[in-house]
Parts: C-alpha cells; sequence; structure tokens
C-alpha cells in the first residue's frame, strides 16, 4: 500500500514539520472533507442515530502501549519504552480492578523493552487463570527472529500469552507490498515459531490470532467470511495454523492519511465511513471500556486518540460537567486541542473506577470505528453490518 519512497517522504516531512504539526494537518485535511460532503460531526452523527452517550463503563481491559506505536511515524531510531516505574504502577492498578479481564500489550514491538517479561510475569501471578484473565501479545512476528528472542515463543506459551499478530494478506505480494520486502516470509518463520510451541493447535490453550487491514480505500470484510480463507491459505501453502482472524477497518490518521491525501482520495473515504455509519458498532466502541496508556502512563481513551495526542481530560467544567476535547470536531481553532494539554496519568489515579462516567474524546477520525461491522483492536464490534462495500485480496 505504501511505496518505500512514500514512506521517506513521510518520514522527511515528520523531520521538517514535527509530528504535532503533521497531526494538525491530517485532521483538518479530515474535517475539509467532511466539510465538502456535507457531513455532521461524529457527535452529531451518534446522537441523530440514537447511540447511547459517549461516556466511560467500568475498565474492562487495560491496554499498554509499552514503547512507540506503530500508528505513529516509528522507525528503529525510536527508543520511547515503558520504565519500570510505570509498570509497577500499571500493575498497582490492575491489582485494585478485578472487573478488568484483559491486559492487551502493545507497540512497535514490546517484545524488545527490558519491562516486557516483568511485567507479563507480573501480571500473570496476579491474575493466575488464562480463561479467566487474558494477557495479548499484539506480536509483529518478524521480531522473533531477532537476535536474543530465541526463548519468546516458550516464554509466551509458559505465561498463558494470547499472542494477537498483524498479517495484513494471506499472498506474499500484498503483504510485502505493505510492509517491505521480505517481510511475508518472515512473518510466516515467526508463525511456525509459535506453532512449535502450541499455539493454534487444537487443545493447547494458547490463542494465535491474526488481524487483517484492508490494502486500500474500502472497508474489511467480514471476519465470518475471510477467516475460512486464511486458513485454508496459510495452511495449504505454508503449513500455518492459527485460531481467530480479527478484520479492522484502516483508520484515516497517520501513514493511512498520508496514503490516502497523496492519492487525492481523503474526502471518498471519509464519504465512505460516514456512510456506513453502524449504530450497533458506536454501542459497541472499544473506548467505553478500554484504558489506553501510553508509555510514560499517560492516559487516552483509545489506542487511535493517543497517536493523535488527544489526552482523556480529567478537570471539571465551571457547570460542574466534565471537560473533554469534544470542542476539536468543531473548526476554526479547534484542532489546538489536540497535544493541547498533557492529560492525566497512571500516577494521578488511586483506582482505574476514578474513569467510569467520564465522557469520551472523540473527533472525526472516529467515523472509522464505527462503520461497516465496526472497528476495534479487539475485532469487529458490531454482527449488524451496514451495506456498504468491502473487498477482500
Amino acid at each position: 500500500m505504501e511505496s518505500d519512497g512514500e514512506l521517506q517522504a513521510t518520514l522527511a516531512a515528520l523531520a521538517q514539520k514535527g509530528q504535532a504539526a503533521l497531526t494538525r494537518e491530517e485532521r483538518v485535511a479530515r474535517q475539509r472533507s467532511l466539510a465538502g460532503l456535507g457531513a455532521p460531526s461524529f457527535t452529531r452523527v451518534c446522537q441523530d442515530k440514537g447511540v447511547a452517550p459517549l461516556l466511560r463503563s467500568q475498565a474492562r481491559i487495560l491496554q499498554l502501549n509499552a514503547c512507540t506505536h506503530c500508528h505513529v511515524e516509528s522507525s528503529p531510531r525510536r527508543t520511547e519504552m515503558m520504565d519500570a516505574a510505570t509498570v509497577d504502577r500499571c500493575l498497582e492498578l490492575l491489582a485494585s480492578a478485578p472487573g478488568v479481564h484483559t491486559l492487551d500489550i502493545t507497540g512497535g514491538a514490546p517484545e524488545l523493552i527490558p519491562q516486557f517479561r516483568r511485567l507479563v510475569a507480573g501480571a500473570r501471578a496476579l491474575r493466575p487463570d488464562p480463561a479467566s484473565f487474558s494477557i495479548i501479545d499484539r506480536c509483529n512476528l518478524t521480531v522473533l527472529l531477532e537476535p536474543g528472542q530465541e526463548d519468546t515463543p516458550a516464554f509466551l506459551a509458559a505465561h498463558g500469552v494470547r499472542v494477537v499478530a498483524s498479517l495484513p494478506c494471506y499472498s506474499q505480494s500484498n503483504v510485502d507490498s505493505q510492509r517491505g520486502a521480505g517481510v511475508f516470509e518472515r512473518s510466516i518463520s515467526g508463525l511456525k515459531l509459535l506453532n512449535g510451541v502450541g499455539y493454534g493447535q487444537p487443545g493447547s490453550g494458547l490463542s494465535l490470532d491474526l488481524v487483517y487491514n484492508p490494502g486500500g480505500a474500502f472497508l474489511a470484510p467480514s471476519q465470518e467470511k475471510l477467516e475460512p480463507a486464511y486458513k485454508q491459505e496459510l495452511w495449504e501453502a505454508h503449513g500455518v495454523a492459527f485460531n481467530s482472524l480479527l478484520c479492522l477497518n484502516n483508520m484515516p490518521i497517520k501513514r493511512f492519511a498520508d496514503w490516502l491525501a497523496r492519492r487525492g482520495k481523503m474526502e471518498e473515504y471519509m464519504g465512505l465511513l460516514v456512510n456506513a455509519f453502524n449504530p450497533a458498532a458506536g454501542e459497541g466502541l472499544m473506548c467505553r471500556d478500554t484504558v489506553s496508556v501510553r508509555y510514560d502512563g499517560r492516559l487516552y481513551d483509545c489506542d487511535f486518540n493517543q497517536q493523535l495526542d488527544m489526552p482523556m481530560l480529567m478537570r471539571r467544567g465551571a457547570g460542574g460537567g466534565d471537560v473533554d476535547v469534544e470542542g476539536i470536531e468543531g473548526g476554526e481553532g479547534a484542532e489546538a486541542g489536540v497535544g493541547a494539554a498533557l492529560g492525566p496519568s497512571v500516577f494521578d489515579l488511586a483506582s482505574l473506577d476514578e474513569l467510569s462516567g467520564r465522557r469520551i474524546a472523540v473527533d472525526n477520525h472516529c467515523f472509522g470505528c464505527t462503520a461497516g461491522a465496526g472497528s476495534g483492536c479487539q475485532g469487529s464490534t458490531s454482527t449488524q453490518a451496514t451495506g456498504a462495500s468491502s473487498e477482500t485480496d
């Protein structure tokens, strides 16, 4: 989807303008597209469609971005990693949150951070039963071939970690065109290492799930329809087994936003997302029960808000209501709210329960989570898909 030349251009723009400036530019591009379509704000659409108020419920998923996440214009030169103090605080909050059923560890390659194994072992010590408490490692697969990672599959298996790995297609040409030459072959090698310690095998209790993202400006297809094709192709061609396929829409942010802009497709894609708005997906938005933690402990309503530096705000307004960044959707000057405040961190909370009932920060990118069958880090958010078109490989 993204040529090496385009990636280099994106990295050059990042170096010249900085991440905050690029984030503002892409937000303005999305807003202009919506204005051109005559589309109302995300909040207004939710209200008009009868979606329940966008408020946080009890935390069920604690998601830790242990290092710089792939949604950001990341590279091997980036060094941001979660330190020991932040890991300890997250484990303390987890210990006092019996309602949390999942610890979701993500990032560019979380296995490489020095605190990764201590985090996993600490969480499993707190909640020993994998059947009632899931620890997710969002693995890029190729990391398993790096020096020093030889025992990582065995470590993950020993702690009952669920592995969720991105494989945007079952064909080598499509994966390599999106991720770079040789990535597919290395990913298959990583999957075989995981299969070798029991992942994806019947009766092992070790879950290996794959993630599909569309290779262009269209919606993700039905998980139920695409999963059999993935399983058949990967098994017959490579002898690889896995449990489930998660289909996620491409969010119009960061590299994909840049890809759309370079091809003049931003308005077309935003129109697709708006027209495919699914109220049922709005009810299942991941931001309702997920707490997203940045590598430095800062809190966000979701992974995507984190990459756009839209913090979870905690202060009270003059009228007694919560102040959120809903106004970012407004118009002139509204984008100043993005990244304008650091927001709360894990060190500001006594308990995750303090977040319940807070308003959720939303903006125009949120249409990506409510289109079609819905989309979130755990897969589709609704079984009632809209009639918008999607494509497969």
